[in-house]
């Protein structure tokens, strides 16, 4: 079901009391109309030419007249006013997309080059413009051949994705063979605990025993299908849920996002915790104009010259046709809408709005300085999940605390202090034992400590300067330096668990989960009190 059907199918009014009052003014509109209209003059004992000149207002009985627009903009206000709705508000705290899990085919076929420049690296490079296009909403990664592995748990922090998806080959994999339907399985392993979601599989072929697995599968699945153009899969082909074919653009990509939240936004309305959104303003507009078509005769000349003095007013502060009907902060927030969190902080005018705006667009350091100037507890979680993502834990901790003396029930805050506290403490553990200090705070000229705990050992390490030796070394160098490449460690990792046995990866103690556990709830919308 595509979202407009969903729109359709939820489509009601909330006051639809007002309704009752649509037929007084069709009649009304009836009325006039009929009563402006002229009885015909009597042509008897009249010439045709004589009979035209005495008739006045005839020619025009068709036209459009000012009862019509009258009509028209009574009708758009009492269907506003009666609450024409067909979605929820949105939920702060809620995402904007839905959970996903990826599911890659990383067999030997996939490793075909009929597709430039093959199978694998063009679902690579799918599986990336994926997570460009969903804007940090949780997913997860899974990679499967002949046994299904987790590859990244489900996190909002889907840059970590990355090189995991760059060390994926049918090589790493410990068994050949096609088991879609342990794929599936483990996907909704991942995504119980997100209570919704969906599975988007991405494969050149499908076993026709596990047709049945996947179309039973617990969550919605579409599939991206790697397949050259004019080649057929029997399994793909007796599929009854979408299938898209993969495309040169991002046209394919974009259909399964909408496919994928298609389920999602149709979840969502059955929550009831949610009020549903009052779109009844939205037809003010076209009333208002209506009516002003309607004021008197003349309006087109009145209106052009009123545009050219808006034009030409030497104060006027609009750059654009945007600056004329919404504010700044309505312009960043439209922005943050469609996800363009760069132009939304550049629009933004309020320092929180725009703080947050920087944190979504992974400008952390420049939405801590902006975030200083609001002393709210919201601003301070909002910095202290950006300390986070930027390393800086124990900057980290001190934001927590502040949000909390702000505000002590502010949710989420007591969670995210406590993991920015057990990180720390991990990282002085880890120091204790290796009698090293933490290196993630390195200056271009030395590494230099702070020990608040005076745990460990005080450790200072000096870096060349520029002329003196080979200098310090750059991001290329330091990965070079690494013994262990990804393809390595998912090779050793999939091998203990395929000879382990199956396993649920949604419990698993070992796998590894993003640092912060929470995400900054955004904050209101421009207009909303705080």
């Amino acid at each position: 079901m595509t979202q407009l059907a969903i729109a359709a199918e939820a489509f009601h009014f909330l006051r639809p009391a007002w309704l009752v009052l649509l037929p007084a003014v069709l009649l009304l509109w009836w009325r006039i109309r009929r009563g402006s209209a002229r009885r015909d003059i009597a042509g008897e004992g009249i010439a045709p030419h004589l009979r035209a000149a005495l008739t006045l207002g005839d020619t025009g009985r068709g036209r459009i007249q000012p009862i019509d627009a009258a009509a028209a903009a009574m009708i758009l206000l009492l269907l506003g006013a009666a609450g024409p709705t067909w979605s929820r508000m949105p939920d702060p705290q809620a995402a904007e997309a839905a959970p996903v899990a990826v599911v890659m085919a990383v067999t030997s076929s996939m490793e075909g080059a009929d597709i430039a420049p093959s199978r694998l690296e063009r679902a690579r490079q799918k599986t990336r413009d994926f997570l460009d296009r969903r804007g940090g909403a949780r997913t997860g990664l899974i990679a499967y051949a002949g046994s299904a592995h987790a590859v990244v748990p489900m996190t909002a922090d889907t840059g970590i994705m990355v090189p995991y998806l760059a060390g994926l080959s049918s090589q790493i994999m410990p068994r050949p063979g096609n088991d879609a339907g342990a794929a599936l399985a483990l996907a909704g392993d991942l995504l119980a605990p997100e209570g919704a979601g969906a599975i988007l599989l991405i494969t050149d072929a499908v076993d026709p025993a596990d047709v049945a697995a996947i179309e039973a599968a617990p969550m919605p699945v579409a599939v991206l299908a790697m397949l050259p153009e004019g080649t057929r899969d029997r399994g793909i082909d007796d599929l009854s849920v979408p299938v898209v074919q993969v495309t040169p653009d991002d046209a394919d990509i974009a259909r399964l996002d909408r496919r994928l939240n298609a389920a999602w936004r149709a979840a969502l309305l059955e929550n009831t915790d949610q009020p549903w959104e009052d779109r009844g303003p939205w037809l003010a507009w076209p009333a208002a104009v209506l009516l002003m078509l309607w004021f008197r005769r003349g309006w087109t000349m009145r209106w052009a010259v009123l545009a050219l003095g808006l034009a030409a007013a030497p104060d006027a502060r609009a750059e654009g046709i945007a600056d004329w009907f919404w504010t700044p902060d309505q312009q960043g927030q439209r922005a943050m809408d469609r996800k363009d969190f760069e132009d939304a902080a550049g629009d933004f005018a309020d320092p929180l709005l725009r703080g947050y705006a920087l944190y979504r667009d992974g400008q952390y350091a420049e939405a801590i300085e902006i975030l200083d100037r609001v002393e709210t507890a919201q601003a301070a979680m909002i910095q202290g999940i950006s300390q986070i993502r930027a390393r800086g834990y124990r900057d980290a901790v001190a934001a927590f605390e502040t949000a909390l003396a702000r505000d002590p029930d502010y949710p989420g805050a007591a969670e995210n202090l406590q993991t920015a506290r057990d990180i720390v403490t991990y990282i002085e553990d880890v120091q204790d034992a290796s009698g090293t200090e933490d290196d993630t705070e390195m200056t271009a000229d030395e590494v230099a400590f702070d020990n608040e705990e005076n745990r460990g050992d005080e450790t200072r390490q000096e870096v060349p300067r520029d002329g003196e030796g080979e200098g310090p070394l750059s991001a290329d160098q330091w990965m070079s330096g690494v013994e262990t490449e990804t393809a390595d460690f998912l090779r050793q990792r999939f091998a203990l668990e395929a000879a382990a046995g199956p396993r649920d990866a949604a419990q698993d103690p070992d796998a590894a989960q993003a640092p912060d556990g929470t995400e900054a709830p955004p904050p209101p919308a421009p207009g909303d009190s705080p």
